[in-house]
């Protein structure tokens, strides 16, 4: 019998929900929030309040869209955490509301997790996904790690970041350049056009599979200070240098401890995930690494990499198979890893 899951995502700025029947997308819904780009980065309350407006005609217009009545839909899945608290509680409250309204399961997603199965999300029924186990690169603006996935709800993490994240460095050293918010984007666009050999950066010599980005962002700001006392020009002169340089850096650090995981482990099956998944940089650089030792890739689309609610009702479809059901009295909770 077929299992149709209604995903809700709310952990961030972001308002999302989409419905899957046996993980084939029937619907993906996303309202974004612009206005946070006036203050460079996300402003919690704005987000909570945003959330507010944007859930209930989000939620009808996933359900319109997936072609059913709400009463087909088996389950709910929303995101629990880790995110944002105000905005988490919007999405959490909604979601137990309409199950209980309902009379359905409610089912509890990581965000993280939602990343990590992002590749089960099936536009149709031909579409291929990973064979177990894979090891999946997580790599987003709050996390930076290496997942080695037994299961949909088997995971262990083998490394992560210890201070800052890939996403964060790329937002940080962008706002330090004087770009706009979200920098990340930014700095991809612009590094296609400069030289990645120009400027060197700090790369951390950190053991086992864990990775640090604050050392970079350090030694990124320094370079920066240093050159503009000589030349108050420099940015605007070496923008697309500084980006191309910067991104290169990050995406060997990235490479050098996912490759020592595919080695050590012996898997032959890996993914990305999360929003760094996006970059191009990231993406060519594990295509080509893959190509050459003939391992299988799973790159997501990139509708698939920023915070969407189809990976939500993905994950929660798998946790509604193995009844890991949510207590209707659990909170979200703001910090978690895998």
């Amino acid at each position: 019998m077929s299992v149709i899951i209604l995903g809700i995502e709310s952990s961030c700025d972001d308002t999302s929900a989409a419905v899957v029947k046996d993980c084939v997308l029937m619907s993906n819904v996303i309202a974004s929030q612009q206005v946070h780009e006036a203050f460079g980065g996300v402003v919690p309350e704005l987000a909570s309040r945003a959330h507010q407006q944007n859930i209930v005609p989000v939620v009808s217009e996933a359900i319109r869209q997936a072609g059913i009545k709400k009463e087909n839909i088996n389950a709910i899945a929303f995101t629990r955490g880790p995110g944002l608290p105000g905005s988490l509680h919007v999405g959490t409250s909604f979601a137990k509301g309409l199950a209980l309204a309902l009379d359905i399961p409610l089912v509890d997603v990581n965000h993280l997790h939602g990343h990590v199965l992002a590749h089960f999300i099936k536009e149709d029924e031909n579409t291929e996904v990973p064979t177990f186990p894979y090891l999946c690169l997580l790599i987003s603006g709050g996390n930076s790690q290496i997942v080695k996935v037994n299961a949909p709800n088997d995971m262990e993490i083998m490394g992560q970041t210890i201070d800052d994240a890939a996403g964060e460095a790329f937002d940080k050293c962008a706002k330090v350049m004087g770009l706009p918010y979200p920098g990340g984007p930014v700095i991809d666009k612009l590094a296609a056009e400069g030289d990645a050999t120009r400027f060197k950066f700090a790369k951390p010599h950190i053991q086992g599979y864990d990775y640090s980005f604050s050392g970079l962002k350090t030694s990124f700001l320094y370079t920066l200070r240093d050159a503009i006392k000589e030349n108050p020009n420099f940015i605007e002169e070496n923008k697309a240098d500084l980006a191309a340089s910067l991104q290169k850096t990050i995406i060997d650090v990235l490479m050098d401890k996912f490759t020592k995981a595919i080695k050590d482990t012996g898997i032959k099956t890996i993914a990305i995930g999360g929003g760094v998944s996006a970059n191009s940089g990231v993406r060519a650089a594990v295509e080509q690494y893959c190509q050459r030792r003939r391992i299988k890739a799973f790159i997501p689309k990139r509708t698939f990499t920023t915070d969407n609610a189809a990976m939500i009702a993905v994950a929660g479809h798998f946790r509604y198979l193995d009844k890991q059901f949510c207590d209707i009295a659990a909170p979200p909770f703001s910090r978690v890893t895998i």
